[in-house]
């Protein structure tokens, strides 16, 4: 059980996406930071400036209206470093690939896959695998995977 967890966690996927996590979060508290530092005290500037700028008050209700404008500031600029930086790269590779002017990932061939179950049913039955004088598998020419 704890083994097929650790795959879990160790297969690429699951690693990218903590690491995009982390990253968008780090990113998004530094555009939260600039427009609290700078962006909120141009709007309480604008509406009039001082502890209330940037708020009206109706029967000694709040309403921060700046707090809010500062908080659709920060999406935006969130929402448009990520389909600048992330989307648009993507989408110019895709359309590249489905055109054929950039290759995808290449698969292996029958004969490496036929080589590697092979080589996985010597491995289970405490058999070697048949390398050559340099260490590389004697068909595909790769090193045996640890």
């Amino acid at each position: 059980m704890l083994k097929g967890f650790k795959d879990f966690l160790l297969r690429g996927n699951v690693v990218d996406l903590a690491v995009a996590v982390v990253i968008g979060a780090a990113f998004t508290a530094v555009v939260s930071s600039f427009t609290e530092s700078f962006l909120r005290p141009l709007i309480a500037l604008v509406s009039g400036g001082g502890p209330t700028g940037g708020e009206f008050v109706i029967d000694q209700q709040h309403f921060t209206w700046g707090a809010f404008v500062n908080q659709v500031i920060t999406f935006v600029i969130t929402a448009a470093v990520i389909y600048f930086v992330v989307v648009v790269p993507m989408k110019i590779v895709v359309e590249r690939r489905r055109r054929g002017e950039e290759a995808g990932p290449v698969a292996p061939t029958q004969v490496e896959l036929l080589a590697e179950i092979r080589d996985l049913l010597r491995a289970q039955q405490g058999l070697d695998a048949v390398v050559d004088e340099g260490g590389r598998h004697a068909h595909t020419g790769e090193f045996p995977r640890p």
